[in-house]
């Protein structure tokens, strides 16, 4: 399952600085973006303002991440009514994720609430913001979802809380996850067992459970939640260790604990695990079997929206302000910062 190790030294001093892998060369399916773009991106930052209740300086954070920017490239082929809603909806998990996080919330508290929001969204009443935010996006992506992709979207939500609550449980114990917890964990924390079904929802089908409890739809979506994780713990890992967090929930961090990898060469490593991933989609790809002709019509096009998932996160996040990272991949390491 994963690569050979190639740099095992530890250097006697700390790094000053590392070269990210080439991750965008790496994936070579189109890059596109949807033509509501604009409409939708001024949409998404009145949402924050409105809804989200932020004001400066916390709300010029969100903004600059340009969330419509990434929903348009992740679902291009989405009508304005949906890419709000996936707009809406990954700004409340960007949001809500940042305020677990750092301890703004109750994270036991926000995922009761949330989790009554998901099952009730229009008699359900809260004064807790996270549960009031899934009230209003929800509401309009049950308007659509068939009732097997709407299930699937809570129970992703309900897996997505149970992960943030254990990951916040260790943090204070100083745990170190090895490579195989780590993983299952992160599949979880990524949130993409929320944003699969949303894919269907966007394309307006609802595949039968038949479908995607086989084999080879499993490993497909197990290769994407993979590669979208990874790669964003390998950009972002600049910034989480110079908060001293990158120990607890950053695939390099656990590869230089696990393998002895020096900072280079887990990064290394971490980048050939992405392009395995994308290997195990496209090999996946070619094996999938046939159903009927309508459903093997809806399998194509929700394969491609997950792929068209992958591309579109990567590339997000190297043009994302939330990330910063330099177009010649060389990255000096942030100081730590006193907290």
């Amino acid at each position: 399952m994963f690569p050979t190790v190639t740099h095992t030294t530890t250097p006697d001093c700390e790094p000053s600085q590392f070269i990210l892998p080439d991750l965008v060369n790496d994936c070579h399916y189109p890059l596109r973006q949807n033509p509501h773009c604009h409409a939708v991106s001024r949409a998404s930052d009145q949402w924050l303002v409105d809804v989200a209740q932020l004001v400066e300086p916390e709300i010029r954070g969100y903004i600059d991440m340009d969330i419509g920017a990434f929903v348009a490239t992740c679902y291009p082929d989405a009508d304005a009514f949906h890419l709000q809603v996936c707009s809406d909806f990954t700004a409340w998990l960007f949001i809500i994720d940042d305020w677990m996080e750092y301890g703004v919330v109750d994270v036991q508290g926000v995922r009761e609430s949330c989790n009554f929001a998901f099952r009730d969204p229009i008699n359900f009443d809260t004064e807790q913001l996270g549960a009031k935010m899934c009230k209003l996006f929800f509401s309009r992506f049950r308007e659509t979802a068939g009732p097997g992709c709407t299930e699937r979207f809570i129970h992703g939500g309900e897996l997505f809380f149970a992960a943030v609550a254990k990951q916040v449980d260790d943090h204070p114990k100083g745990h170190i996850y090895d490579l195989e917890s780590y993983i299952a964990l992160r599949r979880d924390l990524s949130a993409m067992k929320i944003c699969f079904p949303l894919i269907q929802c966007v394309a307006r089908i609802d595949l039968p459970d038949e479908v995607l409890s086989h084999p080879v739809v499993m490993a497909l979506e197990d290769a994407i939640n993979d590669h979208v994780a990874w790669s964003n713990d390998i950009l972002s890992y600049n910034k989480e260790q110079s908060y001293g967090d990158a120990h607890l929930e950053n695939i390099v961090a656990v590869l230089m604990n696990e393998r002895g990898l020096d900072l280079q060469g887990a990064m290394d490593y971490a980048g050939q695990m992405c392009k395995d991933a994308i290997q195990r989609f496209d090999s996946n790809r070619a094996r999938l079997p046939s159903w009927e002709e309508e459903v093997d019509r809806q399998v194509a096009i929700y394969v491609e929206g997950m792929q068209n998932w992958m591309v579109g996160s990567l590339h997000w996040h190297f043009n994302s302000a939330r990330y910063a990272i330099k177009q010649d991949r060389v990255v000096k390491l942030l100081p730590k910062k006193h907290l």
